[in-house]
């Protein structure tokens, strides 16, 4: 494909929704397989539409054009907004608005995207992202996240749900990117622009359920779900049903229209884990192989999993190093085991971590998941997991911080607030000197005060429910077992834990988060010069030990180059040897000069190593 098509607008063609046909007029496709009759309504005026045997009810509507509003309508009465929809202005419950994707000029027509191994992850929140909280402003911080060294931003659910602040995991209308954060071309300005910088960009999708309100397709569409599956959200999403094959097309042309249509560069699919699905082909498999097999044969796709069990084989590569179905997970394991290693907390899910979470750390390091097929305490002796220390390291995106780990706190505290800021550096430069795919949280880069507590805007009778729900919910831990605790616990549909949210940009030119960041920047830097060109598919998970609170990890990298790690986390002093190869980074590692008569490869530099030390070396083989 050469760049003068690519610089062609772009459009991707679905049996859904609404879209303006080049002859004139507007086509308007609905799936309603249990109504006789649909009613498309224009303004003031109801046309019938046209069902056929299989349930579609269609119109081509001579009048109607880009910027219109329609909805349609049961017949029972109820009005509900177009599934579809690539906009809803007036939030979920109002009409859609008819979008011509081929009215935005695209100025990014040679991006190939960039291959994974060059990835490093900035997530984040477009609402709380700025003061303004719109895709526009968002868009102007772009070129400081370049000049950081991010290569790629993942931004959190962007599909339209309830009112005008919310995480996004509770969408209703896959296709329309919320109206809070601005227009569709809005959004396609800001994907333009990151490509400009050289920047890929994400989209965090949620296919394992709908949002709780304004989600009309239980009343218009019952197909879309499945009773033989239950799941915490009631019925699963019909993926292996009768009706099914046109729900899984839907979802594969979400999945499709956000890459070819806004371009963008890949997608994260949250809590894989969550579908139920007994399909030969399970619907994560079917949108990756069409991802790969369409927009993937001429530019650089990726696919991120959330996927809680472990399963390794979703990452497995071919032979050329090639991604078989997904290209990377995010890794909870290290999160979990950094977590507990830098604040001793043991609450909940961190109980798995408890043992030895310096050990574990280095395995998460090393190997990529801690759980490959062991006993969890947490999940009362159920294995889980499968071997990962096969896979190349750059299949986990690693992080010490996510939107999940710092929002489903009460408070919403980071990382940077609970631990030793020592420890947290350490950390920090372990997890953005490895091999691994590294991420930073909105903000991580400048260890910012501001906190990221949950928050939602839903329907009074509703709002009151979750609230209540997310206070009971923390009555399983100590620390909220009496009620006036959990009572303090901010309501999360309050606007002021939005507002609590909002970055505090200042902050960046301040002591000391201008030292966090600066030393984020430096780290960046070298592993952009220094590691990126040893980094592929083929390199494989490396080894680790510990002693007392000493970690080692050494990987082999897909070039045959060797990379060595050391970092103290403890009280104690340690002089070792100096490992092999460049020292590329080396904080609070103190070396000693060896005996000048000695040759060095005889008699190794001694390095003493106290708490917070990290030691990097790179050692790389001659080749004629």
């Amino acid at each position: 494909m050469n760049d003068a098509i690519l610089t062609l607008p772009r459009t991707h063609a679905m049996p859904f929704g609404a879209l303006p046909n080049p002859a004139g007029g507007v086509d308007f496709r609905f799936w309603a397989p249990d109504a006789p009759q649909v009613l498309l309504e224009l303004g003031t005026q109801a046309h019938p539409m046209v069902r056929d045997a299989e349930g579609w009810h269609r119109l081509r509507l001579a009048q109607a054009r880009a910027g219109d509003r329609y909805r349609f309508r049961m017949p029972d009465g109820l009005q509900v907004p177009d599934p579809a929809s690539r906009f809803n202005p007036a939030d979920v419950h109002g009409p859609s608005e008819v979008i011509d994707p081929a009215a935005y000029a695209w100025h990014d027509g040679g991006w190939r995207g960039r291959p994974w191994s060059e990835a490093v992850i900035y997530e984040l929140h477009v609402g709380s992202f700025t003061p303004e909280g719109t895709f526009d402003a968002t868009r102007a911080r772009l070129p400081e996240l370049a000049a950081l060294g991010i290569t790629a931003i993942e931004l959190m659910p962007l599909a339209d749900f309830p009112g005008r602040r919310g995480w996004g995991y509770d969408g209703v209308l896959p296709f329309a990117p919320d109206a809070a954060y601005g227009r569709p071309e809005a959004l396609k300005a800001l994907i333009d622009e990151a490509h400009g910088l050289g920047m890929m960009v994400l989209v965090d999708v949620v296919y394992n359920h709908f949002g709780p309100e304004g989600n009309y397709l239980h009343a218009c569409c019952p197909q879309f779900f499945n009773d033989a599956h239950r799941t915490p959200w009631g019925a699963a999403i019909n993926y292996d049903g009768p009706g099914s094959a046109t729900v899984r097309d839907f979802f594969i042309h979400n999945a499709l229209y956000w890459v070819e249509e806004f371009h963008a560069d890949g997608l994260r699919m949250d809590a894989v884990h969550a579908i139920r699905d007994d399909s030969p082909v399970g619907i994560v498999q079917a949108i990756c192989d069409a991802l790969r097999e369409g927009p993937g044969r001429t530019r650089e796709v990726h696919v991120v999993l959330e996927e809680d069990r472990n399963l390794a084989h979703l990452l497995e590569r071919d032979k050329e190093g090639r991604p078989r179905i997904a290209t990377a997970q995010w890794n909870d394991d290290l999160h979990h085991a950094a977590h507990v290693l830098l604040t001793g907390e043991r609450d909940g899910y961190y109980a798995d971590y408890a043992q030895r979470p310096l050990e574990l750390f280095a395995r998460a390091l090393a190997e990529g998941f801690v759980y490959q097929g062991q006993a969890s305490v947490f999940r009362e002796g159920e294995t889980r997991g499968e071997p990962s220390a096969a896979l190349p390291s750059g299949a986990f995106v690693s992080y010490l911080q996510t939107h999940d780990q710092v929002g489903n706190r009460a408070f919403g505290e980071r990382i940077d607030a609970l631990a030793d800021p020592v420890l947290v550096r350490a950390a920090r430069a372990c997890l953005l000197l490895s091999p691994h795919t590294p991420m930073l949280f909105m903000g991580e880069e400048y260890a910012a005060a501001t906190p990221f507590p949950y928050f939602c805007d839903f329907g009074p009778e509703l709002a009151a429910a979750v609230s209540q729900g997310r206070r009971d919910e923390f009555g399983r831990f100590a620390a909220f077992a009496d009620e006036a605790a959990r009572a303090a616990i901010p309501d999360c549909n309050a606007p002021e834990s939005f507002a609590l949210a909002k970055l505090d940009w200042s902050e960046r030119e301040r002591s000391p988060h201008r030292e966090t960041l600066e030393g984020v920047r430096q780290l960046l830097q070298l592993r952009r010069e220094r590691l990126v060109p040893h980094f592929g598919g083929r390199q494989h998970g490396g080894e680790y030990d510990v002693e007392d609170d000493l970690l080692r990890v050494r990987w082999t990298l897909s070039d045959g180059a060797v990379l060595h790690l050391l970092a103290c986390f403890g009280e104690h002093r340690h002089a070792v040897d100096a490992p092999p190869g460049e020292t590329l980074h080396s904080v609070g590692a103190l070396g000693e000069a060896v005996d000048a008569a000695s040759a060095p490869d005889e008699h190794p530099q001694r390095l003493r190593l106290a708490r917070g030390a990290v030691h990097l070396s790179l050692q790389v083989s001659d080749v004629e």
